[in-house]
């Protein structure tokens, strides 16, 4: 791998980075490249999630900077750099109906203003590569299905110079990807890890219900070496994960052992996406200078395309 290559990390809440490619982002920090993560929202409607939390007055009287702070701590441990893009928190809507989402929400803002927004981002820091959710937000919550819409629509504005003249210069990222975290080898593995111990799994239930649809994976990320910093860095964002939960089940080394990387769907690529891919920057140039030239080009061709944009 080059250096300086820059990866852009779109998220819809502080925590999602930590809990979706965040040792693939450490390795690639360490590797020398810059990475950028973006949280489209500020959290601020999340549930306290951590038991030993739920009643704590400096957290009920002021989620929303608590949890800027848990982002600044992930953000030093993982390395990268961060922004916020300035939308507020949809929450998470329950009820049957559905209760209407609140006035003023990411997820019911335009897809033209939020697209601007991500665009002025991406034409700042340059990615060659991005990450984000696919079309089902990786699960429904309707911030995570705009953070896929406002992606796959803001990497196609980005590079067209008719789109938002006013957002910077013309940047067209070369490749965008989903990530896949959760799929039935990964959780039958940490499954079948916990029972060669003679542990109890708490995935058994999960396998026994699963309906989940399994994606295309194209590309996996060896990042076993930094399971310890994602965890730290999951760990900082204390009000949105138990220590003691699922997540914490599979010893590390055991993790390391059975399921030593990370998993990606490439959506879009003007490079050549190669069968067994094992890098997020693969094929494109090793100069970064020269991929900084590609993304430049206004007559660049599209060699894989599978995204899916809702209407605005």
């Amino acid at each position: 791998m080059s250096e300086r290559l820059r990866l852009m990390c779109v998220h819809a809440h502080p925590d999602d980075e930590s809990s979706k490619g965040a040792a693939t982002m450490a390795k690639y920090v360490d590797a020398g490249h810059e990475v950028l993560v973006v949280s489209c929202t500020g959290g601020e409607r999340g549930d306290i999630l951590n038991p030993r939390l739920k009643d704590d007055v400096h957290i009920l009287r002021d989620l929303a900077q608590v949890r800027r702070d848990e982002m600044a701590r992930a953000r030093e441990i993982l390395g990268v750099q961060h922004t916020w893009l300035g939308f507020v928190d949809s929450g998470l809507p329950e009820g049957d109906p559905l209760p209407p989402l609140p006035d003023g929400c990411f997820a019911l803002e335009p897809l033209e203003v939020t697209t601007e927004a991500l665009v002025r981002e991406i034409r700042r820091f340059r990615p060659h590569v991005m990450t984000t959710y696919d079309e089902n937000g990786g699960y429904p919550h309707p911030d995570h299905v705009m953070c896929h819409d406002v992606s796959v629509a803001a990497f196609a504005a980005a590079g067209d110079p008719d789109r938002f003249p006013d957002a910077g210069a013309p940047w067209q990222p070369l490749k965008l990807y989903y990530n896949q975290t959760f799929s039935r080898a990964r959780i039958e593995a940490f499954h079948g890890a916990l029972l060669d111990l003679g542990q109890e799994s708490p995935y058994a239930e999960w396998l026994e219900n699963w309906n989940r649809t399994e994606r295309t994976v194209t590309t996996r990320v060896e990042c076993s070496q930094w399971y310890d910093r994602r965890d730290a860095a999951l760990l900082a964002h204390a009000t949105q994960v138990d220590p003691d939960g699922s997540w914490f089940h599979v010893p590390r080394d055991v993790q390391a052992q059975v399921w030593p990387v990370e998993e990606f769907e490439a959506a879009a690529s003007y490079v050549p996406v190669l069968e067994g891919e094992d890098d997020l920057f693969a094929g494109l140039p090793t100069d970064v200078a020269e991929a900084d030239a590609l993304a430049t080009r206004g007559d660049l061709t599209l060699a894989l395309d599978t995204r899916t944009e809702r209407a605005a």
